[in-house]
């Protein structure tokens, strides 16, 4: 998905059992508005970001530093993994799964 404002931003929309293990972390992870702190990487590069409630989803920023690092374009397909929390929390985790940013 790509929002177009004064950056263009991309982002991955997380598959439905991706986001019912997020919606039940989420209280006990999120800073406010249902948003997640996170790690994401994809291939070798990792960044820190949060993931964003939508509708029965979150939205998993492809942060420009990222796409370049990993020569991401729209409409490819990668494999990501989250860790969600800080790493001190107990209820860190990863998730992995393939979509297309």
């Amino acid at each position: 998905m790509e929002w177009r404002g004064p950056a263009p931003h991309h982002f991955v929309v997380t598959p439905p059992a991706v986001s019912s293990e997020l919606r039940l972390l989420a209280p006990s992870l999120t800073y406010g508005w249902g948003v997640i702190p996170a790690e994401v990487t994809v291939g070798i590069t990792t960044i820190d970001t949060s993931l964003f409630p939508r509708g029965d989803a979150y939205m998993v920023p492809m942060k420009v530093s990222l796409r370049q690092a990993e020569q991401l374009d729209l409409g490819d397909r990668v494999t990501l993994t989250l860790r969600v929390g800080s790493p001190t929390s107990s209820r860190a985790g990863e998730l992995d799964w393939p979509e297309v940013v």
